[in-house]
Parts: C-alpha cells; sequence; structure tokens
C-alpha cells in the first residue's frame, strides 16, 4: 500500500525540477505536491557543477525553445536574484575568432542575437577587444554585454526553501520503480512508496533511464559528457575581467574551452568535453559498468561516435595531457603559461542523442499516459530554468486537463 497520495510528484531536484515544483506550487496552490531527489540535498549533480553564467541566449537557433527561454531565463534569473539577495553580476563576455575562418561563424552569431532580440550585442575590433579584455588576443570578437555570473547552487536552494513552504521534498529518495494502475502511478522509492494522478520525470542524468522505467518508449538516450576545468591561480587572475569564449564549432553542442570569472572571483579555464565512464563520473577514474553497457547498446551511440571520433580523441587529448589543454585556453590568451593553472573541478552534462547519432539541440519534453517526461534540458537550462519550469507546468496542464 502507498505511504501517501499526491496529485503529482516530480522526479528530480535539481534546478529544472525545483523550477516545475515553484511553477505549479504557483498556478496550482491545491495540487498536493510531492518532489522526489536521490541525494541528501537538492542541485547537487548539473546544477550545482556548472560555471554560474547567466548566458544571454545568442548562439542558439532563432525560434527555438532554447533561444526563446534562454532570453526570457536571463531576465527573470537576474530579478530572482535580485529578489532574494542571491550574488550575481552583469560582467559581459566577449566571443572571440582567434583564425579567418571562424569569421563568418562570428557573424552568424550576430545575426542570431538580433534575431532573438539580445540588446547590445556588437563586433568589436582588435584594438576594442582588448580594451574590455586586455590579455586578450583575437582578430574579431563579439562583445554581449548582458551576460552574467551567479551561484545557481544558492538558487536550488532558494527556489527549495520556497516550494517547501507549500509542498514536500523528499531528499535521499531514489526512486527504484514505477507502476501504472487505472486512476494512477505507484512510485517505488527507497524512502517509501506513494501514489500520484501525475508524474514529471526532471531526472536529468537519469531522465532516459526513468522514461523507460515508466514504460514510455523515446528514440533518445543520455550519453553523458564529463568537463574538466583548470583553475587560474589566484596571483594570475588579473588576466581575466570576465568571461572569453572561442568562436564554438556548429557541430558540436559544446562551447569550447573558455575562462569564466565566477561570482567569488575565481577563474574557471575549460571545460573540455570528454565522454564519461559513469553518469556522474566526475573523476577520470569513475567507471559504472551499468551506464557503459547503456551507452554501447545503442546505435545512436555508436553512430554519433563514428561521426565525431576527431573530435572526441581532441578533447581526450587535452583531457590527459594538461600541454594540449593550455595551448587550446592560449588561443585566447597568449600570455597564459601552463604554471598558472591547477586542476579544479568538472561537471557531467547530460546529452540526449536520437537513434541515428545525432544530438538533440533543443530542449524536448515527452508525454506518455499520465506522465511527461523532460528528456533534453542541457546548458543553458540554469539560465533558462523559471521559464522552463512554466513551459513544463504549462504542458502539464494541458495534456492533463489541470485548466
Amino acid at each position: 500500500m502507498p505511504d501517501s497520495r499526491y496529485d503529482v510528484i516530480i522526479i528530480g531536484g535539481g534546478i529544472v525540477g525545483l523550477a516545475v515544483a515553484l511553477e505549479i506550487t504557483r498556478r496550482f496552490p491545491r495540487h498536493r505536491l510531492l518532489l522526489l531527489e536521490k541525494e541528501r540535498r537538492v542541485g547537487r549533480h548539473q546544477s550545482g557543477h556548472n560555471s554560474g553564467v547567466i548566458h544571454s541566449g545568442v548562439y542558439y537557433k532563432p525560434g527555438s525553445l532554447k533561444a526563446k527561454l534562454c532570453v526570457e531565463g536571463a531576465r527573470a534569473m537576474v530579478q530572482f536574484c535580485r529578489e532574494h539577495e542571491i550574488p550575481h553580476r552583469i560582467c559581459g563576455k566577449l566571443i572571440v575568432a582567434t583564425g579567418e575562418h571562424e569569421l563568418p561563424r562570428l557573424e552568424e552569431l550576430e545575426r542570431r542575437s538580433k534575431a532573438n532580440g539580445i540588446t547590445g550585442v556588437r563586433s568589436v575590433g582588435p584594438e576594442e577587444l582588448r580594451e574590455i579584455e586586455p590579455h586578450a588576443l583575437g582578430l574579431r570578437a563579439l562583445a554581449v554585454p548582458c551576460t552574467g555570473i551567479t551561484d545557481y547552487a544558492q538558487v536550488c536552494q532558494k527556489c527549495a526553501e520556497i516550494v517547501s513552504a507549500s509542498a514536500s521534498i523528499g531528499t535521499s529518495s531514489e526512486v527504484v520503480g514505477l507502476k501504472r494502475y487505472p486512476e494512477g502511478i505507484i512510485v517505488e522509492s527507497v524512502k517509501g512508496t506513494f501514489a500520484t494522478a501525475f508524474l514529471i520525470n526532471c531526472a536529468g542524468l537519469f531522465s532516459d533511464r526513468i522514461s523507460r522505467m515508466a514504460g514510455h518508449t523515446s528514440n533518445v538516450i543520455i550519453v553523458p559528457f564529463r568537463g574538466e576545468y583548470y583553475d587560474l591561480v589566484p596571483e594570475r587572475a588579473s588576466l581575466v575581467r570576465a568571461l572569453i569564449y572561442p568562436v564554438p564549432d556548429p557541430e558540436f553542442p559544446f562551447l569550447g574551452v573558455h575562462f569564466t570569472r565566477r561570482i567569488n572571483g575565481t577563474i574557471d579555464a575549460g571545460p573540455n568535453a570528454v565522454l564519461a565512464f559513469r553518469r556522474e563520473g566526475y573523476r577520470r577514474t569513475d567507471f559504472s559498468v551499468r551506464d557503459v553497457a547503456a551507452s554501447l547498446a545503442s546505435q545512436g551511440f555508436w553512430r554519433m561516435a563514428a561521426k565525431h571520433w576527431k573530435s572526441a580523441l581532441a578533447e581526450f587529448r587535452r583531457s590527459l595531457y594538461k600541454p594540449a589543454f593550455v595551448s587550446a585556453l592560449q588561443r585566447l590568451l597568449p600570455e597564459l603559461r601552463d604554471e598558472d593553472l591547477v586542476p579544479g573541478g568538472s561537471g557531467v552534462r547530460a546529452q540526449a542523442v536520437r537513434a541515428d547519432g545525432t544530438f538533440v539541440d533543443d530542449f524536448q519534453f515527452e508525454v506518455s499516459p499520465r506522465m511527461l517526461h523532460v528528456l533534453n534540458v542541457p546548458s543553458p537550462a540554469a539560465t533558462a530554468s523559471l521559464p522552463i519550469g512554466r513551459e513544463v507546468c504549462n504542458t502539464a496542464a494541458k495534456t492533463f486537463g489541470w485548466e
């Protein structure tokens, strides 16, 4: 027998799951809501291991959910931080072209920024580039003044605090089973069994696994990519004023190694993007037979590997050979030296991959009876989390007949 009954259960206490809970408790205060998180506290994985950047939306295809929700989310996140006195700063960033072949891509980013309604973005030449970031070097750059930084772990904690006032959050409550019955769903966790009329899957790195547990068939799998950082030693922190990014490869869903001044004043250098051998594999030695087997059993994984093996080898080389990592960073900051960098933290990105081996570029939600699965919300999900919560709530309300 279930221990308790709810109107809706959310699986996953990252920033997206919390934002969904925040929106549901605001719009449907009579709904009895439970959020289940497998860790001892919320925001422990992707939400607590990112760079803290409030993205502007400059990269994303006009008309996509990513573009729309990132631009809205940046404004909403700044307002949320102001309202709740969470440290944040609008510091701006530069996207720097260091080779002639990157100039058309830079122009495309400028076009996208205008199409996405981002104000203040402008192209600058080498001299103005150096005025903004005196130690950076490039042929041209895109100045994006509305980019900011914050601490998303604090954002998660504040969201949990607000949600807890009118709903329940169960931590250390890993979900181990899901069973449908005529009037709803039975959710089995290590902390108890619960009945719910509706379920929303925001499990991040395990979202595909939860969807399969629920009997939902999808054409995507989650492939984990670890991003490894170096830290700039404090005495060289003056090399970077704010954020310095390269022009990204349009064939790859990652932004390339870059420099990020965090809200606490430290400077991150990175990340690379290497295949992780465990879904929560923050160290090179982390390994899960189950997680690796899931990837190897997927045709989508092998097709992706066939398309991107050269890029993958370059990323692994940067991971294992520090001079290669430093060399990539020196394209942006020629004064950087090997001894300026010490090993930093890492994060793992949940990247959805289709059966044909292509990366899912946009946010992706899928529905099944009484369930909604949030299957692809990588970066800029933290920036866009509040409007993502609204979008998921809208979809749930329409699908489940809440209106």
